[in-house]
């Protein structure tokens, strides 16, 4: 039998639990209405099966919402303010599930922009929460991911910058443009806005990374955080990145006496419980 090593920080954040409480409440308390959802609820495609089974309905535009008089969530990812004007336009009633740590910024982006300030974000430009917090800063903002990038960005020393992070960021990439940013003569206020349940996460995986000879870590393919685990593990033992238990049925652990298990925070605990049993039976 396998020794199995679980991360003391894995699963559902509070952000994402929160958001899918709000949503399972909403979808099972209302019969004979349609709830939407722009976007998937979570990057966790089995996940957002189980509320689809319910009856909610994932949209990827306001316009594609039929009845003008239903709900629509919008989720922990958060949108631009313009998602919110287009809404009430249409007659919809908003079920905001945004996570506190993403309202934060978008609050963050909109005092600076109104102060006429330069709002700079690190992230995945392409991430819906980046798209979110730069549509309260009128789409102005640069974006970048890496201190390569932000060293090619053409800075003005007249201008005043606010630097704001994806709250998924990996915090060792975040610490080396910290440190750069600070060497610099520049008027560039510097917000950390990496959530705490990231953090922990990360240094969990970290952690739980030098103890083992194999990891396996759980969460959606398309999920910021989950990937950004995979990295941090990699960079120490060999590591398995799966969405379900499924996906193991085919790796072979007999070089591995322990192996870790760590998972993004919008992995559910029944698909974690599953890959543990999974690997237990070994």
């Amino acid at each position: 039998m396998k020794k199995i090593l679980i991360a003391d920080d894995a699963g559902f954040c509070f952000g994402v639990k929160r958001a899918m409480n709000i949503a399972w409440n909403e979808v099972t308390s209302t019969e004979n209405e349609k709830i939407y959802a722009l976007g998937p609820l979570i990057h966790n495609k089995q996940a957002v099966a189980k509320y689809e089974e319910k009856g909610l309905v994932t949209v990827d535009e306001i316009g594609q919402i039929e009845d003008q008089s239903s709900k629509m969530i919008i989720r922990s990812h958060g949108v631009a303010k313009k998602i919110y004007d287009e809404a009430e336009d249409h007659g919809l009633e908003v079920v905001d599930t945004t996570c506190p740590f993403v309202k934060k910024i978008h609050t963050l982006a909109k005092k600076a922009y109104d102060e006429g300030k330069q709002v700079i974000i690190l992230g995945d430009a392409s991430h819906p929460e980046i798209i979110g917090i730069n549509g309260w800063c009128q789409n102005s903002a640069i974006i970048f991911k890496t201190l390569e990038q932000f060293k090619e960005i053409d800075l003005d020393k007249s201008k005043e910058y606010l630097v704001v992070s994806q709250t998924t960021m990996n915090e060792k990439e975040f610490e080396k443009i910290v440190e750069y940013i600070d060497k610099l003569d520049m008027n560039i206020n510097i917000e950390n806005t990496i959530c705490s349940a990231t953090r922990v996460r990360q240094n969990s995986a970290r952690k739980i990374a030098s103890q083992v000879d194999a990891m396996v870590v759980i969460g959606g393919r398309h999920s910021s955080n989950t990937q950004k685990l995979v990295k941090i593990c990699s960079e120490s033992v060999d590591t398995y990145a799966v969405e379900t238990k499924k996906e193991l049925e085919g790796v072979s652990f007999d070089t591995y006496e322990i192996i870790g298990v760590t998972a993004g925070a919008s992995t559910p605990d029944w698909i974690i419980e599953e890959v543990i049993d999974y690997l237990s039976s070994l």
